[in-house]
């Protein structure tokens, strides 16, 4: 499970890209620059349409050995060679279209200065951005500023060839959303991701994976490495693996994860490599169990890594996996500090307000570290989560335990690239001003391992009732993020964490935290949505059911207060211990409509509260935003681990460079690790 919860607390306010620095550094000509980890680096490298491009630094690169730095850098070749199978994931026609405007970006020699030519290049960068035709974030097919005559010129004038569906589909209304989660829609059929075929319907799903048996203690994840297809009537899987679906990339993809396996830690990440290397050649959910079980007990070493077909969010139904890879490296010092949230993940689940009977008697292995990123691909690249709990498999979870992550250089990276103008803007008061800027960052780091450690762990499915994914279906998403949400907000204001030693004032902290979560939900979060559109992803649902749910019923006692002042509107906690009290009793419903997958009861709460926008606040919001020059959304190039090789051909050391430019990643990305520009 991924955590995209936004940096709401840090000084940007609200948004986890929404920062911005009025100082602009020079960037560098040349394509790339080597860097060190200091002060002065550049941490921004271009802004367009709703985007801005980070880069973000890996500080304990020289603390390791060779040989370790060996393995991260066989484990980001890993990654990066299965990355055009998150395009292909994302839309059955992504790999054609880039292919086709990267030819023309490469090799088009006519008027580069015409806005035809401008608003080309703005659209290539964002499909580039959101690996496909869809907003990475809205899930609403990306609409180019210019039209089909001026690409068919262009297409022309590069011989480059875009024909058919492939063609028409950038300008007309077909497959208009990656996901679409609409009560009235066929969530499947009117959804454009790749998972299914574009004729399989939400109830041949319903009824395939519905006649399936699974061992019910220890259930697969089934058909999460699979893409559904009818094949003369008939619903068939196309597994990914060698000699399946996607196999030019996944043979790739266990080339490097050999090479890793043999400069392994110790036995333990050998063994958890080995069976991933299985599990890529089979396509076995055995397999990709068993390697899940050694993944998350492969708890010593320095290096770590995420790799695989992992969170389901992308997929209406909440089967299928989208290819994602992170690799970590230790950070030794903010490891030690917030170990103790998990060695006290026992005493938050016994003191949280849940009902007895759906807490767990006994929290099994919970563990939570803050890494360096040393490389992202997939689902997890250009746009990064901040924070990871894995693995995603229930009976794993209960019985091995988990491994849940902070991406500490990215949150950092985050932080140093941002601005406090609009905190300025839409916060209601100095005050709520003063401990955003005193104790934000500090609250937002503390949820994050809150949401992570006893949030995603917390609480236990009653006897009998199915998976999450089976009883709440396309609401599982949204209603497990808002519970691991809401699990950290109710502990974010307890003098438990000061007496832990990780803060030194619990309660403005917990204050900064209630300010900033309220003002992201119910205002902030809007300017990522264009006018007229409802809440589609699944966190920025539950940031606003949870947000708008606590406001009503805090109405009649005043708990918070929405403020009209000089036609802009804000939202102000009155009580914050109220407000508390309200987080603990939405958590106990969010945990009883989990254990006892109480269906309607999730669509309720999601419908009601997360889907619908206030036009008028909506509008408003847009036109208050409109003065700050900062994109809402942001994403980062990956540094480059660069091999210096010896006279026998050997790697004798590495470096790290910086890439100049974001075109210049995404072209060398397609160039190098291009394996399935023919599908």
């Amino acid at each position: 499970m991924k955590n995209y919860f936004l940096l709401g607390f840090a000084i940007c306010s609200f948004l986890f890209v929404g920062c911005d620095d009025d100082k602009k550094k020079d960037m560098p000509t040349d394509e790339t620059v080597k860097v060190e980890t200091d002060d002065n680096f550049n941490y921004q490298v271009e802004q367009f349409a709703d985007l801005k491009i980070l880069r973000y630094q890996i500080p304990s690169w020289d603390d390791l050995s060779l040989k370790e730095q060996k393995l991260v850098y066989y484990l980001t070749q890993a990654g990066l060679a299965g990355r055009d199978m998150m395009w292909a994931q994302n839309y059955r026609h992504n790999l054609t279209i880039r292919t086709a405007l990267e030819n023309i970006y490469q090799t088009y020699d006519g008027d580069k200065a015409s806005d035809n030519w401008k608003n080309f290049e703005i659209y290539l960068k964002r499909v580039w951005f959101s690996n496909g035709i869809h907003h990475h974030y809205s899930n609403a097919k990306i609409k180019p500023d210019f039209d089909k005559a001026y690409l068919e010129e262009l297409l022309t004038a590069t011989n480059t060839q875009l024909e058919g569906e492939a063609l028409e589909v950038i300008f007309n209304d077909k497959d208009s959303k990656k996901v679409n989660l609409s009560k009235d829609a066929d969530i499947v059929l009117e959804s454009a991701i790749n998972f299914y075929g574009p004729d399989v319907t939400t109830a041949d799903v319903e009824k395939f994976y519905g006649a399936i048996q699974v061992d019910p203690e220890e259930p697969i994840e089934v058909g999460l490495n699979t893409r559904l297809v009818k094949e003369n009537g008939t619903l068939k899987e196309q597994v990914y693996k060698i000699g399946g679906l996607y196999s030019p990339s996944i043979e790739k993809v266990v080339e490097w994860l050999e090479k890793a396996k043999g400069v392994a830690e110790n036995e333990n990440q050998a063994k958890a490599l080995g069976l991933l290397i299985e599990y890529y050649q089979t396509g076995s959910l055995d397999t990709w169990d068993d390697y899940a079980v050694a993944w998350v007990n492969s708890t010593e070493g320095n290096i770590d890594w995420i790799n695989g077909f992992i969170e389901v969010y992308n997929d209406p139904k909440g089967y299928k996996g989208s290819y994602e890879t992170i690799v970590e490296i230790k950070d030794f010092d903010m490891s030690k500090k917030m170990a103790v949230l998990s060695e006290e993940a026992q005493w938050f689940e016994d003191n949280s307000p849940l009902m007895a009977e759906h807490k767990k008697d006994s929290v099994t292995g919970v563990s939570y570290k803050t890494v360096i990123v040393a490389g992202e691909a997939g689902d997890a690249s250009p746009s990064t989560p901040i924070g990871v709990n894995l693995p995603n498999n229930n009976w794993i979870r209960q019985k091995h335990g988990s491994k849940s992550v902070s991406l500490g250089n990215i949150i950092n990276a985050y932080n140093n690239a941002g601005g406090s103008d609009r905190l300025q803007e839409f916060a209601n008061d100095e005050e709520e001003i003063r401990l955003e800027k005193k104790y934000g960052q500090l609250a937002d780091k503390l949820h994050t391992a809150l949401h992570e450690v006893v949030g995603h762990a917390s609480g236990q499915i009653n006897k009998g009732v199915g998976t999450p994914k089976e009883t709440l279906k396309s609401y599982k998403s949204t209603i497990e993020e808002g519970r691991a949400d809401l699990f950290g907000l109710y502990y974010l204001m307890d003098p438990k964490l000061e007496e832990l030693g990780l803060v030194e004032n619990w309660k403005e902290t917990g204050m900064a935290a209630y300010d900033g979560y309220i003002r992201n939900g119910l205002v902030g979060q809007l300017v990522r949505l264009e006018l007229g559109d409802e809440v589609e992803e699944a966190h920025m649902r539950n940031r606003q059911w949870v947000s708008a749910w606590v406001y009503e019923k805090g109405k009649d006692d005043n708990v918070i207060e929405k403020i009209e002042r000089d036609g802009k509107t804000y939202y102000d906690v009155k009580d914050y211990e109220k407000l508390r009290e309200l987080f603990g009793q939405l958590l106990r419903e969010t945990q009883r409509i989990t254990s006892e997958g109480d269906y309607e009861a999730a669509k309720a709460l999601v419908e009601d509260y997360g889907v619908k926008v206030d036009q008028t606040l909506h509008k408003q919001v847009l036109e208050r935003n409109s003065q700050f020059k900062s994109a809402p959304y942001s994403g980062f190039v990956n540094p480059m681990i660069v091999p210096k090789m010896n006279d026998a051909g050997e790697i004798e050391s590495f470096s790290i460079e910086q890439p100049d430019t974001f075109e210049s990643q995404m072209l060398q990305y397609s160039k190098d690790y291009g394996y399935l520009k023919g599908m």
